[in-house]
């Protein structure tokens, strides 16, 4: 007689329009569960073990003992039911990665900045004129040491960031005039991105952006009052004004690409819905992003925990809107919640937060190959440099030690294949370890998610077209 047992961090339970969907972890994946499936799980709702003579007795009223067995073994098959005793890790780690799949590269053009944001976390952020700015040379390093240790890619990504990169605009074209022909001496596609304060943004600058299909971010925090507090110049003068011109001029000129936002989100500023509105309905922007501060260096700046309590409030509060839009097959630019249909979409399993470090690498000015942007300027050693190439050996060792989650809260948390353990820059500016999980606000993180699998979930079955419409073509905009 067999003793089965369920395997709850396998499993995510969903209703939604009278349906019942489970959400399997191990590969975020979407399932409709049937009359015996939810049957023999609400069992195990009752009681922790149950014998499969026990379920036989139980349910042979409402089901034949052929389904009963079916079910039983999908669910097992799916490691949410298993043998009592036998359980053991819920998802082995991955061994180590040997070689790196490199398609996107972030220049640092210019460590220098013509603004003066009190967050900013850029340890070497300095004034334009005494910034640290990327040669040519080191550029184009980049670009051939990138097609060096990944070749072959139909398609690459060249991200200019800084400080602020407008203000190496000379770099970027002379990049942009070499990238261009370099991928396609190789048969490949290249495309160009940056994050830009909008201060420096003219009507030739972008014109030339927009004849090179350049994506473009700004960083703008909402309306002026929210703004002005910590967006502001040299000599202290909020921004507001100058960016929004800046910004009206840009999206009345701008076509290649929807133009997006990013908000960053300090200690006192949690209205998320206003500041979206403002964003996103006066402003214009295609799409708005908030990145809330819960680690930075300096702790004043710090979401407190009720804070950061109210800005999830706030991005549900958006993301209900968003289903609302989504049922009437309209999009929300709301960045955060897209991103996370989008995952949930394309059953995205996620053993590391994001492509740092294994798709993705920053390029300083001095050439060396950091973790991500936010990590150039930092103590964290760089894992090898433009001449060189990737130091193949410490970024394994580095990359592995963040898969393997035995010993971790992340081992057996149901959202351990979408969060994957946080930002690498959070656990360092927390911990002191980028390798390190970062667990200061893990239950108002499973919450999200628990909320959006339920929207994905309402999407997908009251309006499955919606994701060919708005979601799939993200990708490629």
């Amino acid at each position: 007689m067999t003793t089965l047992t369920l395997i709850r961090p396998n499993l995510h339970r969903v209703d939604s329009a009278g349906r019942q969907l489970l959400f399997h972890v191990p590969s975020s994946s979407l399932f409709e569960l049937d009359g015996a499936a939810r049957d023999v799980l609400a069992l195990f709702d009752e009681q922790a073990t149950l014998e499969t003579a026990t379920l036989a007795d139980r349910l042979g009223g409402r089901h034949d003992a052929l389904a009963l067995r079916e079910t039983v073994d999908e669910l097992r098959q799916l490691h949410v039911l298993a043998e009592h005793g036998e359980d053991g890790p819920i998802e082995p780690p991955p061994d180590p990665p040997t070689r790196f799949p490199l398609d996107t590269l972030v220049l640092n053009v210019n460590t220098g900045c013509n603004l003066s944001c009190t967050y900013c976390y850029k340890e070497d952020l300095s004034a334009p004129a005494k910034g640290l700015r990327m040669s040519l040379e080191t550029a184009t390093k980049a670009i051939e040491m990138m097609l060096v240790e990944s070749p072959g890619k139909p398609k690459y990504t060249l991200v200019f960031f800084g400080g602020e990169p407008l203000s190496n605009m000379g770099l970027i074209r002379a990049v942009v005039d070499f990238a261009e022909r370099r991928f396609a001496e190789v048969g490949a596609r290249v495309d160009f991105t940056l994050t830009t304060n909008a201060t420096l943004l003219t009507a030739e600058i972008i014109d030339w952006l927009d004849a090179h299909r350049v994506g473009v971010t700004v960083s703008m925090d909402g309306p002026p009052a929210v703004h002005d507090r910590n967006r502001r110049s040299f000599g202290g003068e909020g921004t507001y004004d100058v960016v929004r011109r800046k910004v009206d001029l840009l999206l009345a000129r701008y076509r290649a690409r929807p133009v997006g936002c990013r908000v960053t989100l300090t200690r006192g500023i949690t209205g998320v819905v206003p500041i979206f509105e403002h964003l996103h309905h006066e402003v214009g922007f295609a799409e708005v992003g908030f990145g809330p501060v819960t680690s930075g260096d300096i702790q004043a700046f710090n979401l407190t925990a009720e804070e950061l309590a109210e800005v999830f409030h706030g991005l549900k509060a958006l993301g209900r809107r968003y289903l609302d839009a989504a049922l009437r097959n309209r999009s929300l630019g709301f960045g955060n919640l897209h991103q996370l249909m989008t995952d949930l979409h394309e059953g995205n399993k996620k053993r590391l937060p994001c492509g740092a470090g294994v798709g993705l690498l920053a390029v300083d000015g001095k050439g060396g190959l950091n973790l991500c942007h936010r990590f150039t300027g930092s103590a964290l050693p760089t894992f090898g440099d433009v001449d060189a190439g990737i130091d193949r050996a410490r970024l394994g060792a580095f990359i592995g030690r963040r898969l393997d989650r035995n010993g971790t809260g992340c081992a057996t948390c149901r959202i351990r294949n979408l969060c994957s353990g946080g930002c690498y820059h959070e656990s360092y500016a927390k911990y002191g370890d980028a390798a390190a999980p970062s667990y200061h606000y893990c239950e108002l993180l499973r919450d999200w998610i628990d909320f959006g699998i339920e929207t994905y979930a309402r999407i997908v079955t009251e309006n499955p077209g919606f994701f060919a419409a708005h979601v799939s073509p993200r990708r490629t905009a």
